[in-house]
């Protein structure tokens, strides 16, 4: 499977996590009004955001989804999907422990 598609994969699986983190978060901050449900669901949004805008560079973007398909270096990619995929497993356990 080529990278793109691995990275292409991890970060649609971070957006869906993410949107559920946020809602449960923003969810609480509305019930409990903590300083600390808040902070979370801002940190939820801030990284969703940041998900997201990787999905649209990797799938969508007219110049860049092509470059990083074709052009960019192996040795790049393998560093990036690393990233992208500690990201994914370090989400679903949160998620995990936040759904408990």
């Amino acid at each position: 499977m080529p990278w793109i598609d691995v990275a292409r994969i991890s970060v649609a699986l971070n957006v869906a996590m993410l949107f559920a983190l946020t809602y449960i978060w923003a969810r609480n901050y509305l019930t409990i009004r903590s300083k600390h449900a808040a902070g979370l669901a801002v940190f939820g949004g801030l990284l969703l955001a940041q998900n997201a805008i990787s999905v649209y560079i990797y799938s969508f973007h007219p110049v860049l989804s092509g470059w990083f398909a074709t052009d960019m270096p192996p040795l790049a990619w393998r560093a990036g999907v690393i990233v992208h995929a500690l990201q994914t497993l370090a989400l679903a356990f949160l998620l995990w422990v936040t759904w408990d």
